[in-house]
């Protein structure tokens, strides 16, 4: 009984073996099969769908290896794809390239016949793809002051009576409706600053066509702000007028906007500040700080402003070296000799470069900061649309207007003795304006700043009749020379597929009140250092001259006693 149980048990238990092996098989037969049709899913998320389905274009298309285990499997997988191929398309399209559309200018061939705005103009863009495309990048702080500068009419608004009102001081009125500009001139402007800043604001229609807003302002390109805060206080006054201008003061409330010079000043040869800025950065790169002069450059008309008239006192003389190389600059002159001597990319060769206003605000100012020298700037009391965000000792040095001869040999023995501190505020201007003033900033400050204006108005932009509608082919088709040339070059040939840069918040009154008071608190600070140095520098001489005295006391006594 006991062999012939365990025989028994035996055949069982291989019976079952081989059960389970065959059942194992089966099930893995099964499995080959349906695996040989799907696809699994990948870190990429791939999906599966029929090849009759459209396949988008830019679409990566994959075709993973399906092997056959057999002849039998692989006609199976024939079938199959005779009847619904399946192709794998991964999630992670490609965003196609927007083509990119060029208006060239376009002028008119006959000369006889009058030059026209085209018609092909850049259209407003709502397509769905550039509602979703994100923002650039955050503007930079200064585009903060825009706020600040419209804050007088945020309360009440703008009426047309206001804008009206800022005629008495415009030299043109521009009217922007259903994205076509129109302007309607009151004055002759100092040179070509009103062309060239017509021209500026052109170029920003061109580059956002149907982005800006419809509206109505009045320009001054006069230096000096008019529109005082004084007159404005008491309640019952009516609003400002708001005026568009290049610069501001503490005491006005004009409304600040980007110079003419950003597109070129033919009237001295000054390129367009896209071109102007790549040449100075260029010269940067070929003259190391260390190895330029060691003194404080400048180079200007001193006539326009007693204060330039002072600095002059602080060239180098016989008697003394206040560590300042002063140049007036004859523009009749440099006309005559082709502006060989004024090349601004050629005048970044002094450690330090001095910054002083002339009849208001200077043009000069972002050539001076680029110029990865350490800027001396004469106390400023106006400011520009970018300029307001620099701080003492983080982007310049700054110079006492009272005694400027003192104050500009104590920051260049300063910074003689203090290399690197002062080559870090030399580059951390010369970067501000290469990095934070590009054209690209400008134009999105333009479109900020219009936007944001023409949401204060309380009444719809209509165009006067004397108004004239302006494009750049009437501006720019019949201009010649260095004007041409100018427009040329800095012409919006296409319109930006990109949005402008996000513009950040207003100041918070507690974050504007500790801007205001860490400047304040550096100024101060110079002024302590610059004061303990004459104060250390007179006593030197005074004991100097005791000990002169004295030795010449000493020999007179000497002298005497001889004869």
């Amino acid at each position: 009984m006991m062999p012939s149980l365990k025989k028994g048990l035996v055949s069982i238990r291989t019976l079952l073996f081989l059960l389970f092996l065959l059942i194992a098989a089966f099930i893995s037969c099964l499995w080959i099969d349906t695996s040989t049709f799907s696809v699994e899913r990948s870190t990429n998320k791939t999906m599966v769908i029929p090849a009759k389905h459209n396949i988008l274009r830019n679409e990566t298309i994959e075709f993973p290896l399906n092997c056959a285990i057999n002849n039998e499997l692989q006609s199976k997988v024939s079938v199959e794809r005779s009847t619904n191929t399946t192709v794998v398309i991964s999630e992670k399209h490609n965003i196609p390239q927007r083509e990119t559309i060029e208006f060239p200018l376009n002028c008119t061939i006959n000369n006889n016949q009058t030059q026209t705005c085209p018609t092909n103009y850049p259209r407003p863009t709502t397509s769905r793809a550039d509602d979703q495309d994100p923002p650039r990048t955050v503007c930079p702080n200064y585009f903060r002051w825009i706020h600040e500068d419209l804050r007088p009419w945020i309360a009440a608004g703008i009426s047309r009576d206001m804008v009206e009102r800022a005629q008495r001081t415009a030299h043109f009125h521009l009217i922007i409706v259903g994205g076509k500009a129109h302007i309607k001139k009151y004055r002759e402007s100092t040179q070509t600053r009103d062309t060239f800043t017509i021209w500026g604001i052109l170029q920003l229609l061109r580059r956002y066509p149907g982005k800006i807003p419809d509206l109505e302002l009045m320009f001054d390109t006069d230096d000096r702000p008019v529109i005082r805060s004084s007159d404005y206080h008491e309640q019952n006054t009516t609003g400002p007028p708001p005026l568009f201008r290049y610069c501001g003061d503490r005491w006005t409330m004009d409304i600040v906007f980007p110079d003419w010079s950003f597109w070129g000043w033919p009237d001295i040869n000054i390129k367009p500040w896209d071109e102007l800025s790549i040449d100075i950065k260029e010269g940067n790169n070929g003259s190391k700080w260390i190895d330029r002069e060691p003194y404080a450059y400048w180079k200007g008309n001193p006539f326009v402003a007693e204060t330039r008239k002072d600095l002059l006192a602080c060239n180098v003389s016989d008697q003394r070296d206040w560590n300042a190389r002063l140049f007036i600059r004859d523009w009749i002159q440099e006309s005559q000799q082709g502006y060989k001597q004024s090349d601004l990319a050629r005048q970044c060769t002094h450690r330090y470069k001095i910054y002083i206003e002339g009849y208001a605000w200077s043009v000069s100012e972002k050539y001076i900061l680029a110029c990865n020298s350490l800027p001396l700037l004469v106390k400023p009391y106006y400011h520009d649309f970018f300029t307001r965000s620099l701080q003492p000792l983080q982007h310049y040095w700054p110079i006492r207007d009272t005694d400027k001869c003192k104050s500009i040999k104590f920051a260049v023995d300063w910074g003689n003795k203090n290399n690197q501190k002062a080559q870090e505020i030399g580059k951390a201007a010369s970067d501000f304006i290469q990095e934070e003033l590009k054209m690209d900033y400008v134009y999105d400050y333009m479109f900020h700043l219009l936007n944001e204006y023409a949401k204060l108005l309380k009444f719809a932009p209509r165009v006067p009749e004397e108004a004239v509608e302006m494009c750049s082919e009437i501006m720019a088709c019949p201009a010649d020379g260095l004007e041409k040339k100018f427009m040329t070059e800095s012409l919006v040939k296409s319109p930006r597929i990109t949005r402008p840069c996000t513009l950040p918040p207003a100041y918070e009154p507690h974050v504007l009140g500790a801007f205001y008071r860490k400047k304040l608190n550096t100024l101060r600070r110079v002024q302590k250092w610059e004061d303990g140095y004459w104060k250390e520098f007179n006593k030197q001489h005074q004991q100097n001259s005791v000990t002169f005295m004295m030795i010449y006391t000493k020999s007179l006594a000497i002298m005497s006693a001889c004869y």
